[in-house]
């Protein structure tokens, strides 16, 4: 009997250090854990001094508080070095290898329950990861390129819907419509309205030589509106014939990161739509803006909710959709009028994967709310694989109210008026037959985009190179460039002469 109460007293002796241990352990990470603010204040910090931030260039601490701020999910990019992004058989083998490695940290009853997504074409997946000795490991790992906490949104929701709602009828979301200006626009044949800034860079004047014919031009974004048929089934019409396009979907819109229930390709935003508008709206006789490109074939992606580029699915949707973009050897421009204050891993991966199959990939400098003020030229319009696009007012080298500036902007676009007005570029609206205004650096990506477009279908032989060059020559500043502006407002009629 004695011998029976002393081993249950031993149990309970256990029993009661490894609770106790347990709190320890609970109450250590209640103390390490950082809140949202303090995270968001090391962000801001490193864009304000490096102009970029990156989360495998942070602590052990960081990166596990924002983990668990952001549902444990961590997104791994994986390789045998820093620039081996592409999936490969060998790369197989070291995702095999890194699987096992976590769930030997975890403690996972199998590598497959660890993993929430692994993408086909690049080297990353999303895991399931809750402790920091995972977070050590895989820091110091040679075999890993970057980590990243996959669901951790520098903004939250209220920001978000005030960036829907501060930016409706500018360049953000909304389906607002507005009567334009007779002064904005002036009418050609067949009847179809041209904008003030196509005209303040000779784009009118460039159509003699090009329409866009036999060139496909993307728009990831928000998606396009099925109510706008103009974008659908009439976008061949009047002068604009013998073109597609296609919508695609690869934003999912779901709380949970395990979802793969893709939410569709019609636009939720409005934002989408006017980029696509602008960049290849039909020339017809219905009295609508016309596009750049409107002879081009057009190609969308629903890849956000809406211009930033914050939480999971957001960033899973952009990356997806440009390496999809970069499968297809028809599509030659790839425009993205949306961005992140920050990099994204595996959206920089699938900006190279796209990139090294010869497209361009033109993208916003950015464009201020409220609440993002203090950011320079945002990601991924900052990469060297990007054309980076920005905003100024009519007639002058001054950034229009909301647009961003600095060393990696590589052409701007007029898109302000100073007329007394301020309006900006006259475009088609969400809904059918009827006329927005759309400004900052989103428009100004979808114009240039327009006129890449323009440069490639009257040259179908050019490389990348050879289209860029062209674009750079026709511009104020060539041979040199400007420190905010890079090589300036580009003469449309010039490229493509």
């Amino acid at each position: 009997m004695k011998k029976k109460l002393f081993s249950i007293g031993i149990v309970l002796m256990m029993f009661s250090c490894s609770t106790n241990d347990s709190l320890e352990i609970q109450n250590q990470e209640q103390k390490d854990l950082l809140s949202k603010a303090e995270i968001n204040s090391v962000i801001k910090k490193s864009i304000e001094t490096k102009g970029d931030f990156k989360w495998s260039e942070q602590n052990v601490n960081i990166i596990w508080s924002a983990l668990k701020h952001g549902n444990n999910l961590l997104t791994i990019g994986y390789g045998n070095s820093k620039t081996n992004y592409q999936r490969s058989s060998t790369s197989q083998n070291i995702k095999n290898e890194i699987l096992a490695l976590v769930t030997s940290i975890e403690k996972t009853a199998s590598k497959g329950k660890s993993e929430i997504f692994a993408d086909k074409n690049i080297n990353v997946i999303d895991l399931k990861v809750k402790n920091k000795e995972t977070i050590i490991a895989l820091l110091n790992d040679k075999r890993v390129r970057y980590i990243e906490p996959a669901d951790y949104s520098f903004f939250n929701s209220e920001q978000q819907d005030q960036q829907r709602s501060s930016s409706s009828g500018g360049s953000g979301c909304g389906y607002s419509q507005l009567t334009l200006n007779s002064n904005d626009y002036r009418t050609i044949s067949p009847g179809a309205r041209v904008p003030w800034a196509f005209d303040a860079h000779k784009i009118p004047q460039a159509w003699d030589y090009s329409t866009g014919s036999g060139v496909t031009v993307a728009i990831i974004d928000s998606g396009l509106s099925p109510e706008q048929k103009w974008m659908n089934q009439y976008f061949n019409d009047g002068y604009s014939s013998g073109r597609t396009v296609q919508k695609y979907g690869t934003f999912v819109d779901s709380w949970w990161a395990w979802s793969n229930n893709y939410d569709g390709v019609n636009d939720k935003c409005g934002h989408g739509t006017k980029m696509a508008a602008v960049a290849t709206a039909p020339r017809n006789n219905d009295n609508l803006p016309v596009g750049v490109a409107y002879n081009a074939n057009l190609v969308t992606y629903r890849a956000v909710e809406n211009v930033l580029i914050n939480d999971y699915h957001e960033k899973r949707g952009v990356a997806e959709a440009l390496t999809a973009l970069g499968n297809r050897s028809d599509v030659k421009v790839i425009s993205m009028s949306i961005g992140s204050p920050f990099s994204i891993g595996r959206v920089e991966d699938a900006v190279k994967y796209a990139y090294n199959r010869g497209k361009m990939i033109l993208a916003a400098g950015g464009t201020s709310t409220s609440f993002t003020t203090w950011y320079g030229v945002i990601f991924p319009a900052s990469m060297n694989e990007t054309v980076a696009v920005s905003g100024v007012k009519e007639g002058q080298y001054s950034n229009c109210d909301v647009c961003h500036s600095g060393s990696k902007i590589d052409f701007t676009i007029q898109m302000q008026r100073r007329n007394g007005t301020d309006n900006k570029i006259p475009v088609l609206s969400y809904y059918n037959g009827k006329e927005n205004y759309v400004g900052g650096s989103s428009v100004a990506t979808a114009t240039t985009a327009g006129i890449a477009a323009l440069v490639w279908a009257k040259h179908p032989g050019w490389s990348r190179a050879q289209v860029l060059q062209k674009m750079k020559e026709s511009s104020d500043f060539y041979p040199n460039t400007h420190s905010e502006y890079g090589y300036g407002n580009i003469d449309a009629l010039k490229a493509v002469q």
